[in-house]
């Protein structure tokens, strides 16, 4: 990361801007049933979904595939986890903004095995955040100021330097980011956020900037 030549973007940013290049779905273990006992996600969605071809050309609104299966609780605590992981800044707007908690719910409700996979992790993760809230400030997650959320979230957010009673909180919080990044920057906000000027029609192509060449120890050979 050091060698990243703009320097301007702030560290969380910078982070999640190599999560964008990663696949959503990056692996991140799952939880097990010691522990989150009490803890079950709700019912998994019957649908067989839109197949292998689907339409991509036409606009679709949430729910039309599949039923979402976050409910409301579920929804408020992804919306600002969301936001505490990507707010808005100078290099873009806030995650709810452009839609991730949608995306999110969309993810977990999808019937695919992949999706489905996750799907017991992040429901039991969005429960963890809940119950430690309670513990720690006697209130739900959504209803703690920044601070009070920061402040379980800094204890989450490294699954290599959590400690022992975060182990599996810090997997979930993992998935959590990897999906959130991934829905980010495929918006176009969150390809500003990052410099990505593709799907752009343009008349010449220069190649590469100089300055990319010679991080990368490479001559411009192609004119």
């Amino acid at each position: 990361m050091d060698n990243i030549p703009d320097r301007s973007r702030i560290p969380r940013r910078r982070l999640l801007q190599m999560f964008a290049a990663a696949s959503a779905a990056g692996a991140a273990g799952g939880f097990t049933a010691t522990g989150f006992a009490a803890l079950a996600p709700g019912s998994a969605p019957a649908s067989v979904g839109y197949g292998t071809d689907p339409d991509l050309m036409s606009l679709h609104v949430r729910g039309e595939f599949w039923p979402l299966t976050l409910t409301e609780a579920e929804r408020r605590i992804t919306t600002v986890l969301c936001d505490l992981i990507l707010p808005a800044d100078d290099l873009g707007p806030a995650a709810s903004t452009v839609g991730v908690p949608d995306f999110i719910d969309e993810w977990v409700s999808a019937p695919y095995d992949a999706q489905q996979g996750d799907r017991p992790l992040i429901v039991e993760g969005l429960a963890w955040l809940d119950a430690e809230a309670a513990k720690r400030f006697g209130k739900p997650f959504a209803e703690l100021d920044e601070a009070g959320q920061s402040a379980i979230a800094d204890d989450i957010c490294d699954t290599d330097t959590a400690g022992p009673d975060f182990k599996r909180a810090s997997r979930f919080f993992a998935k959590f980011r990897n999906i959130a990044a991934g829905g980010y920057y495929c918006t176009q906000d969150g390809w500003k956020a990052i410099g990505f000027v593709g799907n752009i029609a343009t008349a010449t192509f220069d190649g590469p900037p100089a300055e990319v060449l010679k991080l990368l120890d490479l001559e411009q050979t192609v004119v």
